[in-house]
């Protein structure tokens, strides 16, 4: 079997473990002090280019590109870091990576950059990318981008992938109840949004690290800008969840009585 095109569609997203408080801009809806915020590649967009990375390296003359789609700034700090995890040439493009964009804005954008990548072999190609996101979770612009590049052989939850020496290759999807659906798919392209998958974050690697920024930092010069809008949404206002905590110490009562007044207490 011939070399592998991955390309894997992964941005920034402001580190969990900050406090995200959502406010109206002058430009729209965003998140107050958003940047300052420290980011994070996005989780599963991080478990596509880790499984992305070994599937390289399990298929000779196979190479990975990651297409982010972020401010140039904010993806040069992350680019620190993401780059020692794993082997790849990087797309970039400059544009908002705000929770609040539009799914189908985000994915024209992502599948123009995609288009323009020099000498990319649909044929050999497989399009990655994470089934959720920790930022903008509309949950369907990975399907958004492969429809956006004719590709229309698309998995979602995925957990794992195996290659045939034939070039067709074999996909385990999440569904209901703990389950996999288990698919193949004759050739390539595809589309596969990934879940969680089976491997462990990489340690970090300097001279995987040094030999990716090589093509990082020319990439972030010649990220072009895009405009990223929220569609045909007008926000009204943005706000945190308001928090209720009612706490009863009660002894002696039954599972059947918690559970109905549970109920009642949701329902009130």
């Amino acid at each position: 079997m011939e070399g592998l095109q991955i390309v894997v569609c992964g941005s920034l997203v402001p580190d969990p473990l900050q406090t995200l408080e959502p406010v109206i801009n002058p430009t729209g809806p965003g998140l107050k002090n958003e940047t300052m915020l420290p980011s994070v590649l996005d989780p599963w967009a991080s478990h596509s280019l880790y499984e992305a990375a070994n599937l390289a390296k399990q298929v000779a003359g196979s190479k990975v590109f990651l297409v982010s789609l972020g401010p140039k700034a904010k993806l040069q700090q992350l680019m620190m870091t993401v780059a020692q995890k794993a082997p790849f040439e990087l797309v970039a493009v400059d544009g908002s990576a705000s929770g609040f964009t539009d799914a189908m804005d985000v994915a024209k954008t992502l599948a123009a950059a995609i288009e323009a990548i020099p000498g990319l072999d649909k044929g050999k190609m497989l399009l990655f990318g994470g089934c959720s996101s920790a930022s903008r979770d509309a949950g369907v612009t990975m399907q958004l981008v492969g429809e956006q590049l004719g590709i229309t052989d698309q998995f979602v939850g995925v957990d794992e992938i195996k290659m045939q020496d034939d070039g067709s290759f074999s996909v385990l999807e999440r569904i209901e109840g703990g389950q996999y659906l288990a698919s193949t798919c004759p050739s390539m392209p595809a589309v596969l949004a990934w879940a969680t998958g089976s491997l462990p974050e990489p340690p970090n690697n300097p001279q995987i690290g040094m030999a990716n920024m090589r093509c990082v930092m020319p990439a972030l010069q010649k990220a072009k800008p895009a405009s990223i809008g929220v569609g045909g949404i007008s926000f009204e206002k943005t706000e945190i969840p308001a928090q209720k905590r009612d706490t009863r110490i009660v002894k002696d009562v039954s599972a059947d009585e918690i559970a109905a007044e549970l109920v009642e207490w949701i329902k009130g």
